[in-house]
């Protein structure tokens, strides 16, 4: 078996390939958690949406059922049956 001696510049511009793979890893490693925290944070929301959304329906259900069919001025109070 016969060897033989690599010139520094190619060795120089394989460690520079290898350096800019591993940044590259790095960085997909990187983009993958932020993906998974912003999928968290994001089913985070839509269980606090649906939580919201929930509570607006049983307000509505219960201002329905005290004051009946109708819109309410929020700035002033006044509810305004509809018939």
């Amino acid at each position: 078996m016969e060897t033989q001696k690599i010139t520094p510049e190619l060795i120089e511009q394989l460690k520079n390939h290898n350096t800019t793979s591993q940044e590259f890893i790095v960085k997909f490693g990187q983009v993958e958690i932020q993906q998974q925290e912003l999928n968290s944070f994001k089913q985070e929301l839509i269980k606090k949406l649906e939580e919201h959304k929930l509570n607006e329906k049983q307000l509505s259900e219960t201002l329905q059922a005290k004051y009946g069919n109708g819109n309410i001025n929020l700035e002033t109070g006044e509810f305004t049956s509809v018939k």
